[in-house]
């Protein structure tokens, strides 16, 4: 099913100026024009918009871009336009159909996003602005995603140095990931005077941190091991680039711990009011096994539609749980889903890891994926998509989890155990 329009309107999104068409129902261009990336230019658009057609209902004028958020499109969902967005890929087999040569500009492009809305609408997905709690959700999630790969670049930056000259710490560490580690080469950061340490000190460190899988005096006999032959200087220069990672290292962590706990507090908020129509939903999903807040905080802000709508086949085509069928004569493929959203992808993934582990007949699945010879990822996202249409079944009831009802089948006398992973 697909919306009648009187005009559509093509915005191709640039950095410092959009490039916008404005096509009526016949395909004719009413107009074009660039407008700049600011607040003074997005306004005169849409008075723009409204003098070429005829002060025209908003209702009747369908705006189209690559991206599916900006000023342009939000400001256009709060005056009333219908606002669609499409995948650049798909854009760019619109676009062949302009220009066989492969031509390409900044208001071709704004006229192809026109005319393909006006021919094939049902290829576009249609825009709603959010709740702003979520659009909130959104940010910080991606924020969290973000420092966390700022924290695994640091981490690996430290262990390629403690590996150049200080090696015996990442027996105890083997990630240079852990804030007594930090801590330690603060005090410490070269093999000699690590090794002049005095016990209360390490005692001191471990305590601050609650590390408990070894004791001070381990650590003690494992800094005054003898440490790298290196050439005169070199453990001292070697030494300046980690104290100058250590204050970043210590940053980050202490604003994803604060990051975490925002997210967490904004879940409890969502869950708790009774005017946010999905505050059950969010109760269903946090009493599920193995779905923790970083996928609770991920469904919700980036797969919020299919969540609500109850869409179960939109969710796992959106987190590559659906495999894509290549068929052509006798040859037939399954492959991995490459076009998803890779933020739903790992949560989901992940989150079937957990899963596993704590739900039997999940486990048992796993097991019989394994003896058949799937890998452990193939296993996994077998595994994902039992647990997708299980979370959907009980969104549908409005029910948790209940692990009573979970029997578990027998498995068959003779069945392998599952093969190690490689």
């Amino acid at each position: 099913m697909t919306d009648t329009f009187s005009f559509f309107v093509g915005v191709d999104l640039g950095a410092e100026r959009h490039a916008v068409v404005v096509l009526n129902a016949a395909a004719e261009i009413l107009g074009r024009r660039y407008f700049a990336h600011n607040g003074a230019e997005v306004l005169e658009l849409f008075s723009w918009l409204a003098k070429l057609t005829d002060q025209a209902s908003p209702q009747q004028i369908a705006i189209a871009a690559e991206t599916p958020r900006g000023s342009i499109l939000e400001s256009a969902l709060e005056r009333g336009h219908p606002a669609f967005s499409i995948n650049p890929k798909q854009l760019d087999r619109f676009r062949d159909r302009f220009s066989m040569a492969g031509a390409k500009d900044d208001h071709r492009d704004a006229f192809v996003l026109a005319s393909s809305l006006r021919t094939d609408q049902h290829c576009f997905r249609r825009l709603q602005l959010g709740d702003p709690r979520l659009v909130l959700l959104r940010e910080l999630s991606r924020s969290q995603e973000q420092l966390q790969q700022n924290l695994r670049r640091a981490c690996n930056q430290l262990w390629s140095l403690l590996q150049r000259y200080f090696p015996a710490l990442l027996q105890l560490s083997p990630a240079a990931d852990d804030p007594w580690l930090w801590s330690l080469l603060q005090a410490g950061p070269r093999p000699a005077t690590a090794a002049r340490l005095k016990l209360p000190r390490l005692e001191k460190i471990l305590a601050q941190h609650r590390v408990r899988r070894f004791s001070a005096s381990e650590l003690k006999a494992l800094l005054e091991q003898p440490p790298l032959p290196m050439a005169p200087g070199a453990a001292e220069a070697l030494a300046e680039p980690v104290l100058l990672l250590l204050p970043h290292l210590e940053l980050l962590h202490k604003q994803l711990a604060q990051l975490s706990a925002r997210i967490d507090k904004l879940i409890d908020q969502l869950q708790q009011d009774t005017s946010f129509t999905e505050h059950r939903d969010i109760e269903i999903l946090r009493a599920f096994p193995g779905l923790g807040r970083v996928f609770t905080a991920t469904v919700l802000a980036e797969a919020y539609l299919p969540l609500v709508e109850r869409d179960y086949h939109a969710l796992r085509a959106l987190s590559g749980v659906a495999p894509v069928t290549r068929q052509s004569g006798k040859t037939e493929l399954v492959l991995l889903r490459r076009a998803c959203n890779h933020r739903v992808q790992h949560a989901i993934f992940h989150s079937a890891n957990v899963f596993v582990q704590k739900d039997p007949r999940a486990k048992l699945q796993y097991r019989r994926l394994r003896a058949k010879g799937k890998t452990h990822a193939r296993a996994l996202r077998g595994v994902a998509d039992r647990m997708l249409n299980l979370l959907f079944a009980l969104l549908k009831s409005q029910s948790c989890y209940d692990p009573e009802r979970r029997t578990v089948p027998t498995e068959p006398e003779g069945t392998p155990p599952p093969k190690k992973n490689t």
